[in-house]
């Protein structure tokens, strides 16, 4: 991720901006369920509450959840292996057979690459405010509650946010996004088969 405005034709971003810079969002806490020995509904122990992150340029990804199926098989706790070798090995942003629950901290005025997952992706600004910008070059705003639907397209995320500084002034702040993957089926648009596209994002190819 960069300062660069996201457009179509524009060359790859450099990152300019450490993604450690003056963090100012909370400690995420994620709480697991399961079930005990007789069937009854308990929290799990198998992962700490408190999930690490992972710097990439601009941002801090933290892998809420991850699955390798879908229907998930939570039966002997076939989930928790796989997301632990997640963990362990990180994904790239989709799971072509299963689904990815992360969040995305961005940095201050931070623009992403443009990007395209083969997923449908449910995202959802926890704090700050951000910019949904579209190949097209169609821009949307988006507050905290605020939902985007992405169906397999290009686009950019950009950080708009603004806080109050110690000082009083107005001060560029961190934002952050919930996004929710599953995968699809080949997107295909006047017969060409759109597939992934992650160049400047900083992260693997999706598994």
């Amino acid at each position: 991720m960069n300062h660069d405005s996201a457009t179509k034709g524009s060359p790859e971003p450099t990152p300019t901006t450490p993604a450690t810079t003056a963090h100012q969002l909370p400690e995420i806490t994620r709480f697991i369920t399961t079930h005990n020995a007789d069937g009854t509904a308990t929290f799990s122990n198998a992962f700490p509450d408190q999930v690490s992150r992972t710097s990439v340029p601009g941002a801090l990804f933290t892998l809420g959840y991850a699955t390798d199926t879908l229907p998930v098989d939570l039966s002997s706790d076939r989930d928790f292996t796989a997301y632990k070798q997640y963990l362990e090995n990180n994904p790239g942003l989709a799971i072509s057979t299963g689904s990815v629950c992360r969040i995305v901290d961005i940095g201050p005025d931070i623009t992403s690459a443009m990007h395209r997952t083969v997923s449908i992706d449910y995202g959802v600004v926890l704090e700050g405010e951000v910019e949904l910008i579209l190949e097209s070059g169609e821009t949307r705003r988006l507050s905290r509650g605020d939902i985007a639907i992405q169906r397999g397209t290009n686009h950019a995320w950009k950080n708009v946010t603004r806080r109050v500084g110690e000082d009083g002034r107005q001060e560029a702040g961190w934002a952050r996004m919930l996004y929710v993957l599953l995968p699809v089926l080949p997107v295909k648009v006047q017969g060409e088969v759109l597939g992934e596209s992650v160049v400047g994002m900083g992260v693997a190819d999706s598994s």
